[in-house]
C-alpha cells in the first residue's frame, strides 16, 4: 500500500482548498502528505537568470505558505514538499505513480453549480492510473474544508467490473463513519425509440431486475465492510444527472473511468464527464480496467 498522499499546489484558492481536503484525508488515513509545485519554465526566456530566480522564489513561497497553513490546522501531520521544473500535468502524473491518491483543485462556478476542470487537471487525470480527487473551493474558506461529515455517493455500472471503484468508495465511507449510497441509471435499448408505447409493467420488471443485479454486485463489499450503512438507487435515465443531483450535500462522489492504452479516443465516459463538471462535492475518479 502506498504510504502518502500528494496534492498539487500553486497558490490559488483552488489549490488551497485541495490542500485542506488532502490534509484531512491524510489525517484520516494516518499517512504523510506531499505538497508538489511544478515550475513550467520557458525554454528561452528574456533575462533568463532573473526570471528563473523569481519563479523559484515564488515556488518556495507557495510551498512554505501552504505548509504553514496546514500545520496550523493539523500540527501532527507529516508534510513534505517538492518543487519540480516541468510542465504541471506531466509532473503531477509522475508524482502520482507512488502515491495512494492525488488531489487537485478545480474552480467552482459559484454557489453549488460545480467545477471548471482545467487543462492541467484533465491532462493529469487521463495520464495516471492513480485515483484522483478534484476539490472545489470551499464555500467558507475559514471552515474545516470541503467534503466532510456527509455520505459517500458512488456511481456503479452493473455491466462492467468496477471492483476498484467500489473498494475505494467503501473504504472512504468506512474511514468517515458515514453512509454509502450506490447509484445506477439504466436506459432502454435504442430500438425501443421506435416502439409506440412501452408497457409500465415491463419497465417495473426491468427496474426490479437491475436492482437485483446491483444488490448482488454490492453484496461482497457489504460483508467486507459490515459497519458501513449502504443504500442504493436504481432509476431509468441519465446516471450523470442523478449523480450531480445527489452530490448536493454529499461528502464525496466516486466515479470510475476505463483505463485506455491508446492515446487516441475519449478517456472519460459521459457520466464521469458530467459529474466532473457539475458536481457540488469533491469528486474521486478511480481508473479501472
Amino acid at each position: 500500500m502506498n504510504a502518502h498522499l500528494t496534492v498539487g499546489v500553486d497558490g490559488s484558492p483552488e489549490s488551497r482548498a485541495a490542500a485542506r481536503w488532502a490534509a484531512q484525508e491524510a489525517v484520516l488515513r494516518q499517512v504523510p502528505l506531499r505538497l508538489v509545485h511544478a515550475v513550467d519554465r520557458p525554454l528561452e526566456p528574456v533575462f533568463a537568470t532573473v526570471r528563473h530566480q523569481d519563479m523559484d522564489r515564488w515556488a518556495d513561497q507557495v510551498l512554505t505558505d501552504a505548509t504553514r497553513e496546514l500545520h496550523r490546522r493539523h500540527p501532527q501531520l507529516e508534510i513534505t514538499t517538492r518543487c519540480l521544473a516541468a510542465r504541471p500535468a506531466a509532473a503531477l502524473a509522475a508524482e502520482a505513480t507512488d502515491a495512494a491518491l492525488l488531489i487537485l483543485g478545480s474552480r467552482g462556478l459559484g454557489g453549488l453549480v460545480g467545477f471548471v476542470v482545467g487543462s492541467v487537471a484533465m491532462s493529469t487525470l487521463v495520464a495516471t492510473g492513480t485515483p484522483i480527487v478534484l476539490v472545489r473551493v470551499a464555500d467558507d474558506p475559514d471552515g474545516p474544508g470541503p467534503g466532510t461529515g456527509s455520505d459517500v455517493i458512488v456511481g456503479v455500472d452493473i455491466h462492467t467490473s468496477c471492483d476498484r471503484v467500489l473498494t475505494f468508495a467503501f473504504e472512504e465511507a468506512d474511514r468517515r463513519h458515514c453512509a454509502l449510497r450506490a447509484v445506477h441509471g439504466w436506459k432502454l435499448p435504442p430500438a425501443y425509440a421506435y416502439v409506440p408505447f412501452f408497457d409500465p409493467d415491463d419497465e417495473r420488471d426491468v427496474d426490479r431486475s437491475v436492482t437485483r443485479m446491483l444488490e448482488d454486485m454490492l453484496l461482497p463489499w457489504r460483508h467486507k465492510f459490515p459497519d458501513v450503512e449502504v443504500g442504493h438507487s436504481v432509476f431509468r435515465g441519465s446516471a450523470g444527472d442523478h449523480l450531480v443531483r445527489a452530490s448536493q450535500g454529499a461528502g464525496l462522489v466516486v466515479v470510475g473511468r476505463h483505463l485506455r492504452r491508446s492515446p487516441l479516443g475519449a478517456h472519460l465516459g459521459p457520466v464521469t464527464h458530467a459529474v466532473l463538471h457539475h458536481a457540488a462535492a469533491p469528486v474521486a475518479v478511480v481508473a479501472h480496467e
